[in-house]
């Protein structure tokens, strides 16, 4: 935390991940910037109030998709991919895909204690998606 002209500035927590990585409770605030060739899940702890992630495409992956998983079907809200709203209600994957992917794609995922909430921005058609 900093303070610049009168004003608290408090830096993200960013984690580079190029493998398969289990998050818990303790790391929710995390930047988590996505840089491998072959995708691979992140895996969401269980359901807690307050826990929140941002997720970014931070290279292309263009062997095999980056998932986002949840162990029940927990996942509501939506992305604006390619100009289009596409909705997620009740779903335990959300998926960055391989050869659709573009640097900087992302999604921000927040928890309320009953589910998990996402939105996002994917530049091309079919970047993001949400499956049950």
């Amino acid at each position: 935390m900093s303070v610049s002209n009168g004003v608290i500035r408090q830096r993200e927590t960013v984690e580079t991940v190029s493998a398969a990585r289990v998050l818990t409770s303790a790391d929710s605030g995390l930047t988590l910037i996505l840089n491998a060739a072959a995708g691979v899940e992140i895996e969401l702890p269980a359901i807690e109030s307050g826990l929140n992630f941002k997720i970014i495409v931070g290279a292309v992956f263009a062997t095999t998709d980056w998932t986002i998983a949840s162990a029940d079907d927990d996942i509501s809200g939506g992305s604006i991919v390619n100009s289009v709203f596409v909705p997620a209600s009740l779903e335990n994957t959300v998926t960055f895909v391989a050869t659709a992917e573009t640097v900087g794609d992302y999604v921000d995922i927040t928890c309320d204690g009953t589910a998990y909430f996402v939105n996002g921005v994917g530049a091309l058609a079919g970047s993001i998606t949400f499956t049950a």
